[in-house]
């Protein structure tokens, strides 16, 4: 696959909070190695070249960026589906009015827990929960729409269903829950991540309340839910016959057809703050950089792409298993655990039906 379809840009490390998780090690102030707004515009040119992608504005916190309005509508105007990561307490009504005049269609809001006290704990700032609240009524007043993100760990893991709920009663369309990989500042918490069988059980539960919830459901890193998904399609194909339920086909989610598990330098790419180019914010090892060569010579031409788009190259368990060109198993855990992106994941508890034939 080489179909450009997701842009993460960092466009900044500097954030207002200070998360624990945080995968960039946030700062509080903005650093010069950052892409100026010349060099920005030269990024966005470079994918619109060849690509219309969704280009998503993150950070840190990009509301620091004193020019992210101007580079929204830089990338608007040139053809890419503007939307913007942010943790929405800085999201004043006027500051909303602002993004939606900019083109941002979508704001995706970072929220780790159900309730007040759930959400400060996690992020590590008393008070976060409420700004964060606010800024979603503004979000919704200045009429874009709403995307709830999350990143699950040990400490929250019982909250993924009443998260999904608070996503619900806030009117969001997607609820996007990102499994933690231990880089950044995520590496000090390594002991609050889930184990290989409560993602199974965790992947189980969000089938189950996707069945009952109006809502997009994707999970990230995390590859192995699509896996779970056509085993469980196939098993209620199985037991009701007569219902047409195959996510291969048009069943459960649309979504799931369009989809697969890892896209890490296949559908979707990470760029730094600095210009780095990655297959993903999770994995750190890098494809290109920017101040050195084109966007667009990196996303066709990179070696590190080329590799993670031939699933011939996967090691181990995910090389042999028949779910790999829907799943793939996670490249930045599989590197985090072993130092191969190419080696199989480690936090998969599925036993292909090849290597079974082994033992």
């Amino acid at each position: 696959m080489k179909d450009l379809r997701l842009i993460f840009w960092e466009t900044t490390r500097a954030c207002n909070l200070e998360c624990p998780h945080c995968r960039a090690s946030a700062e509080k102030r903005r650093s010069r190695d950052e892409l100026t707004t010349q060099e920005a515009k030269r990024f966005i040119d470079s994918a619109a070249s060849f690509s219309k992608p969704i280009l998503v504005f993150s950070g840190g916190e990009a509301l620091v960026r004193e020019d992210i309005y101007e580079l929204i509508r830089y990338a608007t105007n040139a053809g890419l589906k503007s939307t913007l990561a942010s943790n929405a307490s800085l999201i004043t009504l006027d500051i909303a009015k602002r993004l939606k005049e900019s083109g941002i269609k979508v704001v995706a809001v970072s929220v780790y827990g159900s309730s007040a006290n759930a959400h400060d704990a996690f992020c590590g700032q008393k008070g976060a929960f409420e700004k964060s609240l606010a800024g979603i009524e503004n979000i919704k007043a200045a009429g874009m729409g709403l995307q709830i993100n999350t990143t699950i760990t040990k400490r929250n893991l019982s909250e993924l269903e009443a998260i999904g709920q608070f996503a619900l009663a806030q009117g969001a369309a997607s609820y996007h829950i990102f499994f933690l990989v231990p880089v950044g500042r995520g590496k000090a918490i390594e002991g609050d991540e889930i184990t290989p069988q409560e993602y199974e059980d965790a992947f189980n539960r969000l089938y189950d309340f996707k069945a009952k919830a109006p809502l997009h459901i994707k999970p990230t890193c995390a590859p192995h839910y699509y896996r779970v998904i056509r085993q469980r399609d196939a098993n209620a194909r199985e037991c009701a016959p007569q219902k047409t339920h195959n996510s291969a086909n048009v069943g459960e989610s649309a979504f799931h057809e369009m989809t697969k598990g890892c896209l890490a330098g296949q559908g979707v790419c990470f760029v730094s703050s600095k210009g780095e180019v990655f297959g993903c914010g999770y994995l750190p090892v890098k494809a290109g950089d920017l101040r050195n060569q084109d966007f667009k010579t990196i996303w066709f031409e990179s070696e590190l792409f080329k590799a993670l788009r031939d699933d011939t190259k996967l090691e181990g368990r995910c090389g042999v298993c028949e779910f790999k060109k829907v799943c793939g198993g996670c490249r930045a855990r599989a590197y985090s655990t072993t130092g191969d992106y190419l080696q199989e994941e480690p936090y998969c508890v599925y036993t292909p039906l090849k290597r079974e034939a082994v033992y």
